[in-house]
């Protein structure tokens, strides 16, 4: 009898690897889906360019500084975002990427950022890096994760860092007598021997803390790096300044709880 137990043993192997390392690096659980996530970013890449469908998105993708300026790389971002987010099927698709992972560590009653974002980073743009931060500094809940997704191999300079947990709590514990008036970079050059750049291959997912400090330098890479990322938190966990119904939506609401929402304690029984 002593064989039984309250978390489901490949769910508890995922938690004790997210609380050891800050993060879940795994195959995406729905290759299917993240085809057409990419295909669909292609397309709409190539048509803000007034370019063909590419035949080989990989190649495209990864060459993509080959046809845009710094310059002219927001504008065309910010149009294959809003291309990405007109499709209805885009958020169920990007969830089935990670479900298991996410329902293993979150919780299976979940809501979701209701906008999906993608980084494009082209070799050696220096207008492109993002500092060393950690989400909740700004505003979101430490109760939600992020599942951060490449649409391309990202490795190195490519990809993105994190600090591990260890050295990151260390860091931020003292943050305001050892780093009271410093520079972002004055605290990356705290933490750079510690970050763990985070190689990604396609066809694989990163479902990272954004209570850790995390960030990227410029892409000394000769390729575009492509990447999406998604928040998501337990739909009754505590929310800081982005809300449920302004910034995530419920996605994975049980049947109970939705009952449980419309019922009404009958009324008129009190004190008379």
């Amino acid at each position: 009898m002593s064989d039984y137990t309250f978390i489901e043993p490949d769910a508890a192997h995922a938690a004790k690897t997210f609380m050891d390392k800050g993060y879940i690096l795994q195959p995406v659980e729905d290759m299917q889906a993240l085809n057409a996530i990419r295909a669909c970013a292609a397309e709409h890449a190539a048509v803000a360019l007034g370019r063909g469908i590419p035949e080989d998105i990989d190649a495209f993708l990864n060459g993509f500084h080959e046809y845009i300026s710094v310059d002219e790389l927001n504008g065309v971002r910010l149009s294959v975002i809003e291309a990405l987010n007109r499709q209805t099927w885009l958020r169920p698709a990007y969830f089935a990427l990670a479900r298991n992972a996410i329902y293993s560590i979150v919780g299976n009653e979940l809501a979701m950022q209701r906008r999906v974002n993608l980084s494009i980073q082209l070799p050696d743009d220096q207008s492109s890096i993002l500092p060393v931060h950690a989400d909740v500094w700004s505003g979101d809940s430490p109760f939600e994760i992020v599942l951060w997704v490449p649409l391309v191999d990202c490795h190195d300079t490519k990809s993105m860092y994190l600090t591990p947990p260890g050295p990151d709590r260390k860091i931020q514990n003292n943050m305001s007598s050892d780093f009271k008036g410093s520079s972002e970079e004055d605290l990356f050059a705290a933490i750079e021997n510690d970050v763990e750049w985070m190689n990604v291959p396609y066809g694989h997912v990163l479902v990272f803390s954004q209570t850790l400090m995390h960030g990227n330098r410029v892409n000394e890479e000769p390729e575009t790096r492509w990447s999406m990322n998604c928040r998501f938190k337990s739909l009754f966990s505590p929310y800081a300044d982005k809300r449920l119904g302004e910034f995530f939506e419920p996605i994975t609401m049980r049947a109970v709880t939705e009952m449980a929402l419309d019922y009404n304690l009958p009324q008129g029984f009190g004190d008379e």
